[in-house]
């Protein structure tokens, strides 16, 4: 079976977001790739853009978050962007809790995590960097 893994895009503090990914996980990065590693005299790196983020990789579970620094040449990410959301399936209501004490600091709460109609216990917010996310944790 195909596994899904997100991947998401930042505006220059893709490190950033993610250490504090990792300090909510736990875990460690299996990859770090910076801009300056990938350049070449066919592809110059712009020296602004040297030490950002080309590819980092976190392991959670069995998937794997990663993301990127976009290049100044390609301009910003939209970050009110709202098309898509990751979402965390949660093994027990207290492992929900801690993900979503976690990952909802400092960010905005869309739904706060309770019991839904629908019978999950769920929360749906955007986190401190703009990354929108639903935890759920469903005992069925």
């Amino acid at each position: 079976m195909a596994q899904i893994n997100p991947h998401i895009n930042f505006n220059g503090n893709a490190e950033e977001a993610f250490n504090f990914y990792k300090s909510v996980f736990g875990g460690e990065f299996s990859n770090v790739t910076r801009l300056k590693d990938m350049g070449n005299i066919s592809f110059p790196i712009d020296e602004d853009d040297a030490n950002k983020i080309m590819h980092i990789a976190l392991p959670i579970g069995k998937n794997i978050l990663t993301g990127n620094d976009v290049p100044s040449f390609l301009g910003k990410v939209n970050e009110n962007e709202n098309r898509s959301k990751i979402s965390i399936t949660a093994e027990s209501k207290e492992e929900a809790d801690k993900l979503y004490n976690g990952l909802s600091a400092g960010g905005n709460i869309e739904m706060p995590i309770d019991d839904s109609p629908w019978g999950a216990y769920f929360a749906m917010f955007r986190d401190k960097y703009g990354i929108e996310w639903m935890v759920s944790f469903d005992a069925r």
